[in-house]
Parts: structure tokens; sequence; C-alpha cells
């Protein structure tokens, strides 16, 4: 297995570990016949929304699992009851499988629905207003020293409370 060093692309940039694992986890989990089954889309809906169809055709809302952890959705199908039916032929997968998506940072399922075969579940990336970015006013004069800043700051949260 070949080994890639992605330090040089970090070299400019702090927290970005997280990408350098999903790099790492890029590689190791090549597309193979094991892991493509169900089927599914990605498709960006609105700016900040998104839906993941997967076709899972026999599968009814009780054989599914969806679960998000961190910034991991997984989704996993089981069918509990396969019945005592004799196929002569049976092309319709029922097999077992787990689905496993990175999410981004600040993106939350909102919402999953099973209709005509295909789950939809549809997300959105909502960052909070302390994350956004802001602007930095730049002012006019001399510049006090950030010792002072600090201790205005600091000073001036003990006096509020």
């Amino acid at each position: 297995m070949r080994s890639y060093d992605f330090s040089p692309l970090f070299r400019h940039s702090v927290g970005f570990d997280r990408m350098q694992r999903l790099l790492d986890s890029t590689v190791d989990h090549g597309q193979s016949a094991s892991n493509s089954y169900p089927p599914y889309n990605i498709e960006a809906v609105g700016d900040d929304a998104y839906r993941i169809s997967m076709a899972i055709a026999g599968f009814g809302e009780d054989d599914l699992e969806i679960v998000a952890k961190d910034n991991a959705l997984s989704v996993k199908g089981e069918i509990k009851s396969q019945g005592e039916n004799k196929y002569l032929h049976r092309g319709i997968a029922g097999r077992t499988f787990e689905r496993n998506f990175d999410l981004a940072d600040y993106v939350k399922v909102v919402d999953a629905h099973l209709e005509n075969g295909l789950l939809h579940i549809d997300l959105i990336r909502e960052v909070p207003e302390a994350h956004k970015p802001r602007k930095i006013e730049i002012k006019q004069g001399t510049s006090s020293t950030l010792a002072d800043k600090a201790k205005k700051l600091v000073g001036g949260d003990k006096e509020a409370a």
C-alpha cells in the first residue's frame, strides 16, 4: 500500500488535522464492491442544504437505523423478517449494509424519510454567529499596548459581573 505525506500542504495552516485524517481515510477506503451497496446520491438542494438519497428497495422503516454522532453519519440496514418465501429468482438485494458518511463542521441531520424505495436524509449547515466571519474595524491614531487592552477586557468583565 502506498503512503502519502501531506505535511507540506499543512505547513502554513493551523487546525486542519481533521482534513489530513479525511485524506488518509480516503486513500485507505478505496471504492470496492463490498462498500458500493446500496447506491446513493448526494445533492446540494440549497446554499447550505444537502440531501443524501439511498436506493434501498425492500427495506422498511423498522429495518433501518440512522445515527449522527460528532461529524459522522451512519446508516445501517438489516431486514429483520425475511419470511419463508421460496424464490425462483431473487434480484432485489436485501442484504445487510452499513454506509458511513463524514460530515463537515456544523452540518446536522434535520430529516429522514422513506419514499418509493428511496431513503432521503436531509442535512443543513448552520454555522453559529460566533464562527461566521466578522469585519475588524481599523482605527486611526496610536495603538495602546496589548497588555493594556487585556487589562481593560478582564477588568470590564469583572465589573459587569
